[in-house]
């Protein structure tokens, strides 16, 4: 064989066929034989962790995955990347003044749909291939007809994200499987092939195993392991670019493989080894106290189930609960890890430092400790007291991978691969829908205890999203823990028992124990004892949501008895006109009333670059945390006001909302017991006002139109009348709601489908149709999100049509809600609110941005108290009253 031509330009070809190459030297590659051994050595050594292996074993059925077995899949992995042997990729690193005197170079071409000529005999010398690969010899793996020999193939080779489309082959070249000079097609797979039956994996060919488990959900966890082998083998760090063909190359990747798993934070054996045991309940969460009934409940409730659903109060310690489960399960070895889910990415940033802190106290040993991801795009990705930086690869890949720097952290593909993870619940629910590495995401996540923060169920499409993944992750043994304060018995039922499932009537489920924990594969809730913090909370209900002068006046009232007044509105901009007419409403020294940053008056929501969010999310938990102070305050802020905060108000003035919602907001009344003696007279009580629209009922709220605050057809928020209507009369009825002994009750005659019957039957023919159209629009959601889920249940060659994804994924992602794009400034700007971090980008909704524009930057001028910019026709500001638009 000829040598490689080292050069700073493109080399010309040699028989020697590359994998990998350098992006800035094209001269230095990594043999394409050398990689394959890379990846299949590193899914063979993920198969050594015992939770991966339990995990795929399950999603076959399986109690042992035998030897033999390993090595077959291993085959498959390791030829993830024949399709690189093509002459047309090859010629992706070529110059044209390279190609042989008289000779043109080949059409460059990917490596896997440009191999569906071969693998469907569209290429009359198809067969070639197979001969080459010894195929007659791998069928003998299956017990049937072959096809789950090709179905496992086909798998490997969607490898970059998504299922390989067999019949969307119309474009390619079978002209680039024939050898051009001395570079043969043929010749590579041939000695591919002999290296992987004499050398890599000899046991798959020479021993006698079992079948290949034919099971499609097998299929779907081999292809997302296989990702993964994929993206550890592909780098630098641990795999350094050897371009001299070695016979014996296979013992050099297994103990890199070996190396690489270990530092991603795959292989945990040095770390349990070094793990002494769960702290007591309260060294591992640094408290001088016991543990409430609801979290003595959650950890005396069998570690076997898989599914767990704890229903408590805001404020009774369900974090505390969860956290203290996942520490007993990964003792017993259940779980490895941990991913963390919140609703926003302000929520799982606050999340992630207090797990952050019990990582500290369960994992003594510094050596071993895991790192802590905060898997939110643009936010900081690992946690400083667990640093866990890992090297990246400065190498070019064919499909335009970016640089990374830590392996885990700073690619959301990867996040649910880190041992211990706290993120938003898009990046689980990924896993389960049709976009692109879904199954790298779902294998990865697999070994994980998956915990879902404040769980709900208005958002039908969201819910058929979350069923998917439980089921998805149940199936190969994963363990889940949903949490919330408000669910009702529809939702609870089909997480807990399917979607057939029989729902119980309203009176039934106003009977069900509240606090209490529901497990998979047992029909009775656990009752616990209440947590000690039952609260009498004052209702009022007043027709002012739209007259921001009272409502501003009113909380300035309370602010200057001594009150901690927290103003929760449903919209952005009903947030700002309140701050508005606040602002204008206090006198001369009254400034100190002000929530404020600094000197800086403000409020807070989610339209705030990264540092300025950490500086409001730190400063309102500093005036209204468990030692807030004692002067008056007034904080106006949206639903971010009642996420993962861990804050304390006196007054509560709040827009109507659904009650499973109010009752959150609820939640952040009197919410620290240590601050009941500093509370003002007046306030001693907590207290809740309710703001309504004007007039006897919510009728007119039937053509509102977007101008509603969020409210009713066309708000965007609380779309469903029929539930703010229950909720409104709720209000209206109760003085006085005592939590948590009124929480089902409030929950389900707001929620229950015979509450919402009852409103629709009293209210007329206009609310009849409402009805109509909620639950029309609710079907289309579910049958929308049914559709954008994986077919876990279809294999991958027999069944290859059925399993495809679409071919733009930005219509599915949208739809998870948190459609925004970071787009960079031109130049930085300075923080309106005096943060020492200069702003370099901002999350844009989709929404927002002229039809068909996505910049990635933007130029910026600065003007008065923050900066301005535009994309398109469309005018923003920045400043201290967040983005808007003009």
């Amino acid at each position: 064989m000829t040598d490689i031509v080292h050069t700073k330009s493109k080399p010309a070809y040699t028989r020697h066929h590359w994998g990998k190459a350098d992006r800035q030297d094209h001269g230095r590659i990594h043999l394409l034989e050398h990689h394959l051994a890379d990846v299949g050595a590193c899914f063979e050594e993920l198969l050594r962790q015992t939770t991966i292996r339990q995990r795929l074993e399950r999603s076959a059925g399986l109690e042992d995955l035998d030897e033999v077995s390993v090595s077959r899949l291993a085959t498959f992995a390791a030829l993830h990347d024949i399709g690189k042997a093509s002459v047309g990729f090859q010629a992706r690193i070529w110059n044209p003044e390279d190609a042989p005197e008289g000779e043109r170079l080949p059409k460059q071409a990917g490596h896997t749909l440009d191999l569906t000529p071969i693998l469907t005999g569209r290429d009359s010398q198809s067969s070639w291939l197979f001969d080459a690969l010894g195929w007659d010899r791998m069928l003998s793996w299956d017990d049937k007809t072959g096809e789950t020999v090709c179905d496992l193939f086909i798998a490997a080779l969607s490898h970059h994200g998504l299922p390989l489309h067999l019949q969307n082959a119309q474009h390619a070249n079978p002209a680039m499987w024939r050898d051009f000079g001395e570079l043969s097609p043929r010749k590579c797979i041939e000695r591919i092939a002999w290296l992987v039956r004499e050398k890599w994996f000899p046991a798959a060919f020479n021993s006698v195993g079992p079948p290949l488990p034919s099971s499609p959900a097998f299929q779907h966890m081999f292809l997302g392991l296989c990702t993964l082998a994929d993206w550890i083998g592909s780098n630098e760090q641990w795999f350094p670019f050897v371009s001299v063909p070695d016979d014996d190359y296979i013992e050099k990747a297994q103990v890199a493989a070996k190396r690489a798993v270990a530092e991603v934070g795959l292989n945990l054996l040095k770390q349990r080894e070094a793990f002494s045991g769960v702290p007591h309940f309260g060294d591992l969460f640094d408290i001088d106290s016991q543990p409430t009934p609801i979290q003595r409940a959650a950890v005396e409730v069998s570690l076997d189930h898989q599914l767990v659903i704890i229903e408590s109060e805001t404020g009774s310690g369900k974090t505390e609960a969860a956290l203290w489960r996942f520490s007993r399960m990964y003792q017993a070895g259940l779980v490895d890890g941990l991913y963390f889910a919140l609703p926003t990415r302000s929520a799982a940033s606050q999340m992630h430092e207090r797990v952050s802190r019990i990582a500290l106290s369960m994992f003594l040993d510094s050596d071993t400790r895991p790192a802590v991801t905060l898997a939110v795009p643009g936010y900081i990705p690992v946690n400083q007291s667990c640093e866990g930086e890992l090297q990246g690869y400065p190498v070019w890949w064919d499909d335009n991978y970016r640089n990374e720097t830590q392996w885990v952290a700073e690619n959301p593909k990867r996040y649910l691969a880190a041992q211990i993870a706290v993120g938003t619940i898009d990046q689980a629910m990924m896993g389960a829908l049709k976009i692109k590495h879904s199954h790298l995401r779902a294998a990865s996540l697999a070994r994980n205890l998956l915990v879902v923060d404040e769980v709900h169920a208005s958002n039908r499409y969201m819910s058929e999203i979350l069923t998917a993944l439980l089921q998805a992750h149940m199936d190969v043994g994963g363990y889940a823990l949903l949490m919330s304060a408000t669910l009702g018995s529809v939702a609870r039922t089909r997480w807990l028992h399917g979607r057939g499932a029989l729902i119980p009537n309203m009176e039934e489920s106003i009977s069900d124990p509240y606090p209490a924990i529901s497990t998979s594969g047992n029909a009775d809730m656990v009752a616990t004892d209440e947590n000690g913090q039952p609260k009498r909370v004052r209702i009022k209900s007043y027709p002012q949501m739209y007259d921001f002068g009272v409502v501003a006046r009113r909380a300035i009232d309370a602010a200057r008895q001594g009150a901690k007044v927290l103003v929760v509105r449903n919209t952005v901009d009903y947030a700002v006109r309140t701050q508005m007419e606040l602002e204008r409403s206090v006198a001369a020294g009254e400034e100190r009333l002000l929530f404020s940053v600094g000197d800086i008056p403000t409020l807070h929501h989610g339209r705030f670059a990264v540092g300025d969010r950490r500086a409001l999310d730190g400063r309102i938990e500093q005036v209204l945390g468990s030692k807030r102070s004692k002067d008056g305050l007034v904080v106006v802020g949206t639903q971010t006001l009642e996420q993962s905060l861990d804050i304390d108000a006196d007054l509560l003035i709040t827009d109507l909302c659904p009650a499973d919602v109010l009752l959150q907001r609820i939640g952040r009344l009197h919410r620290h017991r240590a601050n009941d003696t500093d509370r003002t007279a007046a306030y001693s009580e907590p207290t809740c006002i309710t703001l309504t629209p004007p007039g006897d009922d919510l009728s007119p709220m039937l053509k509102s139109g977007r101008d509603a605050n969020g409210l009713g057809p066309k708000g965007y928020v609380y779309e469903d009348l029929r539930i703010l209507e229950a909720t409104r009369r709720l209000t209206q009825k109760h003085g006085e709601w005592l939590i948590p002994d009124m929480n089902r009750e409030l929950v389900e005659q707001a929620t229950h489908s015979e509450a919402l019957e009852s409103i629709a039957t009293q209210m007329g023919e206009d609310w009849k149709e409402h009805s109509l159209e909620v639950e029309g629009v609710a079907i289309g959601d579910g049958m929308t999100a049914r559709g954008s889920i994986v077919r876990r249940d279809r294999r991958f060659f027999v069944e290859n049509g059925d399993i495809l994804f679409p071919s733009d994924d930005e219509r599915i992602r949208t739809r998870l809600g948190d459609d925004r794009i970071d787009v960079r400034l031109n130049p930085p700007q300075s923080s309106p609110l005096g943060v020492e971090q200069l702003i370099d980008k901002l999350a844009i909704s989709v929404r927002w941005l002229p039809e068909g524009q996505t910049p990635e930057s933007v130029d910026v001028e600065p003007v008065t108290g923050g900066f301005h910019f535009s994309i398109g026709e469309r005018e923003f500001i920045y400043d201290r009253l967040g983005l808007r638009r003009i």
